[in-house]
């Protein structure tokens, strides 16, 4: 398959290149190599703001710029860094893993990447970096889970500061774009972002629906903004509105890639696409769990040159996840789960159900059994999923239960269970929610209900996963009656 890919863009020397992706970044070239690339793509939208700026006087936007400039020019953290020495991050060399002392980073991000506690990049992080640390264009198909993330925000941090902000410069214009499909992983990523530039001075913001439109705004006019998160529909608010351009983009990432196909954001993205510079002037970095040929379309069409990585989904879910299932009648699948919870006194559990209406009838039926569950699906307001999911991470909440595009990118450490209380009708959606458990090398169960409406799913997972998931009858304890003191 990857034969193929490479054959669709023209290109058959992208992949040894990942063989030693340490070697390739060492050198001092490329520090230079994404110095001299950024400074055409901002030239052309950073002269049209200086001509507009030439016809009031001079003194005006001279006094104005540096009082812009200071918010963004104090950088407190920076006598913290100044006691922290690369020494201090000790990692042994590892035959067959990459350490982030292989790339050439800067202290302020290696400190970050100390604080994180990343010794040794994952695979992903590993062959990405090989390429985007030098200014190339990639394609990476991976799951949630794998490290991305950390991969394209180390790309972005190190390209920004090589590169020196353009003097002349405005609120509201971002130099990294993410853009990614589901509020809560934009609310993920933006705090991975903030983690690794602790000590850069880059400023972070995202923007997501459903939140204070006003308070988003007031952020941005406060200071410049470095690295943007957006969901589409919110990014294209902003712009449409003359509060965000783009036109200084040097950095732009799609994030799950075949998630905003499914969703139907594909005009939204590129309407936003096309307010940024050409793709020949911006490095442009897209992630997708799948391959689809929709997917390598638009990567076609928004890359240049991409190199390919591919990191398999199997080696994501099924090495660190124990995996069951069990035949059971639909009108027992409630019976079962509340067993399961009650018996085995679970503290932290993920339940995901196919369509939002079983979601809302479950966490109903536990709250009225008395367990503490919450509910995450398109149809709870922004602000009171963001609070739910602080109570389920401080484990005020045991049981959450949400649909597969709520759930996508959720991470949050120490789930010991997933339920699939219905069979998804995506394979991959089994891989996504299963990995929501067994994180960071932890382990995990996940444990499927598999009825009569959703059994015939099970092939598809099974073929997608490369072996066969032992399904067995519940124990009869499991299926007790649900106790009715509660009502």
């Amino acid at each position: 398959m990857l034969k193929a890919l490479k054959k669709i863009f023209g290109k058959g020397d992208a992949a040894p290149q990942a063989v030693a992706p340490a070697a390739s970044v060492t050198p001092p070239a490329p520090v230079a190599a994404p110095e001299a690339q950024p400074e055409p793509q901002r030239k052309p939208p950073h002269g049209t703001t200086t001509s507009a700026q030439a016809e009031t006087p001079a003194t005006a936007p001279a006094a104005e710029k540096p009082a812009k400039d200071k918010p963004r020019r104090e950088r407190k953290p920076k006598p913290q860094a100044s006691l922290w020495k690369p020494e201090d991050f000790v990692v042994e060399p590892q035959e067959g893993k990459t350490r982030f002392h292989d790339f050439k980073l800067s202290n302020e991000l290696m400190h970050a990447i100390h604080d994180l506690g990343f010794p040794y990049c994952t695979p992903i992080q590993a062959q990405v970096l090989g390429y985007t640390l030098r200014g190339q264009d990639a394609i990476g198909r991976a799951q949630t889970g794998t490290g991305k993330t950390a991969a394209f925000l180390i790309s972005i941090i190190s390209q920004l500061q090589q590169t020196p902000p353009p003097k002349e410069r405005f609120m509201g214009e971002p130099r990294a774009l993410i853009i990614a499909p589901t509020r809560e992983l934009v609310v993920q990523i933006a705090k991975d972002a903030v983690a690794l530039t602790k000590y850069t001075g880059l400023n972070v913001m995202s923007f997501v629906g459903g939140m204070d439109f006003d308070k988003q705004l007031k952020a941005l006019e406060a200071r410049h903004c470095d690295i943007l998160v957006a969901t589409p529909g919110r990014l294209l608010d902003f712009n449409q509105r003359g509060e965000v351009h783009l036109d200084m983009v040097e950095v732009m990432v799609l994030d799950e890639a075949d998630r905003m196909l499914d969703m139907g954001f594909i005009p939204q993205v590129r309407q936003i696409i096309r307010q940024t510079p050409p793709k020949s002037e911006r490095q442009t970095l897209l992630f997708s769990a799948t391959f689809t040929e929709d997917v390598m379309n638009l990567a076609k069409q928004w890359t240049t040159n991409p190199a390919i990585v591919e990191i398999e989904p199997e080696n994501v879910a099924s090495e660190t996840v124990e995996q069951h299932v069990y035949a059971v009648a639909g009108s027992d699948k409630y019976k079962l789960l509340y067993n399961l919870v009650t018996q085995n006194k679970w503290e932290r559990v993920m339940v995901f159900a196919n369509r939002k209406d079983e979601v809302r009838r479950i966490e109903e039926k536990l709250v009225r059994d008395g367990i503490n569950a919450a509910q995450l699906s398109g149809d709870v307001p922004q602000h009171k999923r963001i609070r739910t999911l602080e109570n389920f991470r401080e484990g005020r909440i045991t049981v959450l239960v949400a649909t597969d595009v709520a759930g996508r990118g959720i991470h949050i450490d120490g789930i010991s269970h997933v339920i699939n209380f219905t069979l998804p009708e995506d394979p991959d959606d089994y891989v996504h929610r299963i990995g929501r458990t067994g994180r960071a090398g932890s382990s995990g169960v996940s444990i499927s209900f598999a009825g009569e409406d959703d059994s015939y799913q099970l092939p598809a997972i099974e073929e997608l996963l490369g072996r066969k998931i032992k399904c067995e009858m519940p124990p009869d304890e499991l299926l007790k009656p649900v106790p009715r003191k509660h009502h």
